[in-house]
Parts: structure tokens; sequence; C-alpha cells
């Protein structure tokens, strides 16, 4: 039971910080945190669609994905996960005025944040949604480091998104993403005991 309680304090920890590092300092300036968010501010940039909810969406096809890869448990905790995350978002953003200092700042900040945000999820068995389901998977089976298949694979809707709305986002989002990726790795290999981030139901393809 302790270890249960554990477990999903501090999964409800790192999903409300990266919200907070979402909605306070890098969904302002429409800087995608990974693949799954540069989907919901396209989402919202193109249908108006609020950013908290434009986050579950692009999750709802991931998180179908990881039920069958990585099992009930894995799944049901980053479905709390994007859950949290996305009610801290929603909450933010439409609750508090998001004064900002400097925009480097901002990007500096919030990658921070939001690396130590997943960090933290995936050292307790969930994932922050998104592209990081398939990038976990990846790097479990090539046993590479999350944080750089992540950055892999989201390089590519940055692009998107840097085309749709702003040409500087990619290259804003290239900076969150090296900050950020550099942050999961090192909360990721932290020399303490780590829960099992894969399911027994995992398997490859």
């Amino acid at each position: 039971m302790r270890r249960f309680l554990f477990i999903y304090a501090y999964l409800l920890f790192g999903a409300i910080i990266q919200g907070l590092s979402m909605s306070l300092f890098l969904f302002p300036h429409s800087i995608p945190s990974g693949g799954g968010a540069g989907i919901a501010i396209l989402l919202n940039h193109w249908f108006g669609i609020s950013l908290g909810f434009a986050l579950w969406l692009a999750n709802i096809f991931f998180l179908f994905f990881a039920l069958n890869y990585f099992g009930f448990t894995w799944t049901v905790r980053t479905i709390l996960a994007v859950a949290t995350t996305s009610t801290t978002v929603t909450i933010l953003s439409a609750k508090l005025p998001l004064p900002h200092i400097h925009i480097l700042f901002d990007i500096v900040a919030g990658s921070i944040f939001f690396g130590i945000g997943v960090g933290i999820l995936i050292r307790v068995g969930a994932s922050s949604g998104g592209m990081a389901i398939p990038a976990v998977m990846i790097a479990s089976y090539k046993k590479w480091t999350p944080g750089k298949v992540m950055m892999v694979i989201n390089f590519c809707i940055f692009v998107l998104t840097s085309l749709v709305i702003d040409y500087k986002i990619v290259i804003y989002a290239i900076i969150c993403q090296f900050i950020s990726t550099n942050m999961i790795d090192m909360i990721y290999n932290l020399q303490i005991q780590k829960v099992k981030v894969l399911s027994p139901h995992w398997r490859k393809k």
C-alpha cells in the first residue's frame, strides 16, 4: 500500500510539473514541448480548441497503442498523467494572467521543469503521453535513452508547427527539446531504485 501511494503521489507531482511548464512558460509562445503538445497547438490554431482538450485529443490514439503494447497498469498511469497535465493546463490557461520575463527565460525554465516532470513520470512507470509512448517503447527495445528518442520523433512535428504558425518555433522547440531531453535522461539515470517502466504485457511487434 505504501509503495502504491508513493508511485501515484510522484505520478501526480510529475504530471502537475509538466502542466505548469506548458501553461506558464511554453504554450503562451506556441512552443511545443513535444510531439503531442505540437499537435495540440496545431489543433488550437486550426480549430480554436482549448489547449487542455487538444492535449487529450492528441493522446487518444497513443493511449490505445499503449494499452496494446504496455498493458493495463502502465496505460492507466499514463491516462492519469495525461488527465492531470491537461487539467493543469486548462485551469492555468483560463484563470491566471501569465506575465513573461523574456522568451528565452521562458524556454529555459519551461524546458527544465518539463524535463523534470516527464523524467519523474517515466521512472514511476508511466509516460507523459503523446510521442513519449512510442519513444519509451523504442528506447526499451533498442536500449537507448528515452529523451534522445523523443527528440528525433518530435522533430518532424516541430517543423510542421513552425511552417503553420511561425518559422521561429522550430528553433525554440529544438532548444526546448535539447534542454528537456537532457533533464529527462538525468532524472531517468539517477542512481536510485527505479520502478519498472514496462509491464510484463509488453512485447515486440
